[in-house]
């Protein structure tokens, strides 16, 4: 089972720089979109659900904000959207769909940059997401778990091309990297590490300083799986050479 991840930032705007192209080549059996941007009456029926797919798409209550999308060939056997808890669930950042024994979270994580509020926003995301919705996924005995986005978080210094120049800006704080540390020792894995231990790997690049044609860039955007699928992980990649957005699509394939 292939699975591509991608933040688009506005699936209208991807689309018309050849998404549609890119996506019948990849030929996934999932592909999950962060950032879509869009409303379902501002998007064509080949955008809602692309010709062989069928889509799932959670909305932010905002205009051309937020939103994620996750497009499957066979439609998945359950769908949840947000965590069911209000202060997160109206921006639109949160899919769960079951596709055999496996839940997948397609999740836009929030951006803290702005000010304090929005760190805290996203802290106490980051915060619900492990101490309530995945002990609530594991007592209902979905133990087999898929968690890819745009985390909006560089975990360590390998996975951004300037880690002294950033440590206090929000997307690489101390705070934000020890949550990922938790998220690994309750049992997950960070899929790309397990086949690439190397630097200058990334999926994020600031379009204003032309950072992409320097790769001055950041490893914002994850795959997790919980360790019992790991004899099922058999490949994990980025695809820095796909145009389109200001991040690139990464992926994985599971058994």
């Amino acid at each position: 089972m292939k699975l591509i991840s991608w933040n688009v930032n506005g699936v209208r705007a991807a689309w018309k720089k050849g998404f549609g192209q890119w996506f019948e080549g990849e030929k996934a059996d999932v592909v999950c979109l962060q950032e879509t941007k869009a409303q379902p009456d501002q998007l064509t029926p080949e955008i809602l659900n692309p010709h062989g797919y069928h889509g799932e798409w959670h909305w932010g209550e905002k205009k051309g904000y937020s939103g994620v999308a996750t497009f499957s060939k066979t439609a998945p056997a359950k769908v949840e959207r947000g965590f069911g808890l209000p202060p997160f669930d109206n921006e639109g950042r949160v899919l769960a769909t079951k596709h055999g024994d496996v839940t997948l979270f397609n999740i836009y994580f929030p951006n803290g940059k702005r000010d304090d509020i929005r760190l805290k926003f996203k802290m106490d995301f980051y915060e619900s997401f492990l101490k309530e919705v995945i002990p609530r996924c594991r007592k209902r005995g979905d133990d087999k778990i898929v968690i890819c986005g745009d985390v909006n978080t560089a975990h360590k210094d390998i996975d951004l091309a300037r880690p002294k120049e950033n440590r206090k800006i929000s997307g690489f704080l101390p705070q934000e990297c020890e949550w990922m540390d938790r998220l690994l020792a309750d049992g997950f894995i960070d899929t790309f590490r397990e086949f690439e231990k190397g630097p200058e790997h990334y999926s994020w690049w600031d379009q204003q300083s032309r950072a992409r044609e320097r790769n001055v860039g950041w490893r914002i955007d994850y795959f997790f799986i919980s360790k019992n699928l790991r004899p099922r992980l058999k490949k994990a990649f980025i695809q820095p050479e796909t145009l389109g957005s200001d991040h690139c699509p990464v992926g994985i394939e599971l058994a």
